[in-house]
């Protein structure tokens, strides 16, 4: 895959402006890969529920907290097929003694992270079977470049951050599958981003991946937060998987297809 790019977020687009990147990639001949992952999830609730409708016939991967997942959330994905579990983390607890938050910080043990993602590993699997991926999404999408050994070590064949510019490589046998465009505001009330600034994201993305050296094997993700999802992001969504569903040359992608 080629490298991630950084994206100005204060790019604005509009829908003609998506419409129009997608006729580009067409006109080249290929096609556009979008992924969409969700964290936090670890019980069935309603707004679950509203998830899943909303995705529909949309591929979905489900970021689920190891220690924390309940029984009944394997349950309501039962009737879900094209929802991926993935592994975050494991309790999604803050082991940063100072700093940006994080649950594998430098200076933490990598024998006790080895165990941590074994065990993460294990419980996906007893609750999820084969719906659960050895792809692995770190809590607040941060992880020590130290500790990413430790993740090939326990079973974990994917990494999944939001895309920045790295010093430190994966380690081999290690895919980068990054999402690009959160949909969340964190920075104010953690409502919608915007439809200009999320098009905005977007399409830039897209462009990038369409210039850059193998455009057609760099997917798109686009991160949202089922529990804290609000009617603006769940609108712009729906329109998004309308248009995408419309135009031939776009198409959105299982995590399963990604790690391969």
């Amino acid at each position: 895959m080629s490298g991630p790019v950084r994206v100005d977020t204060t790019t604005i687009a509009g829908w003609s402006d998506l419409v129009d990147e997608f006729d580009r990639w067409g006109e080249a001949g290929a096609t556009a890969i979008l992924w969409w992952r969700d964290d936090d999830a670890v019980a069935a609730t309603p707004r679950l529920d509203d998830l899943l409708r909303l995705a529909g016939e949309v591929p979905l991967a489900l970021a689920v907290i190891p220690a924390l997942a309940r029984p009944d959330l394997g349950a309501a994905l039962a009737g879900a097929p094209l929802v991926a579990v993935l592994q975050h983390g494991w309790q999604h607890a803050n082991r940063a003694g100072n700093g940006k938050k994080s649950e594998y910080p430098k200076g933490r043990s990598a024998a006790v992270v080895g165990e941590e993602i074994g065990a993460g590993q294990a419980r996906l699997k007893a609750l999820f079977g084969t719906r659960a991926l050895p792809l692995f999404v770190p809590p607040w999408n941060r992880i020590a470049d130290e500790l990413l050994p430790a993740l090939p070590a326990n079973g974990i064949a994917g990494l999944s951050r939001m895309a920045a510019r790295r010093c430190v490589p994966a380690p081999a046998g290690l895919a980068a599958i990054d999402v690009h465009v959160d949909l969340v505001a964190w920075g104010a009330d953690r409502g919608f981003i915007g439809v200009a600034a999320a098009l905005g994201g977007l399409v830039d993305q897209l462009r990038a991946s369409r210039c850059g050296a193998a455009a057609a094997a760099r997917p798109v993700g686009i991160l949202t937060h089922h529990l804290i999802m609000d009617g603006a992001t769940a609108a712009f969504l729906g329109r998004l998987i309308e248009l995408t569903g419309s135009h031939t040359a776009a198409r959105w992608a299982r995590a399963g297809e990604l790690m391969q």
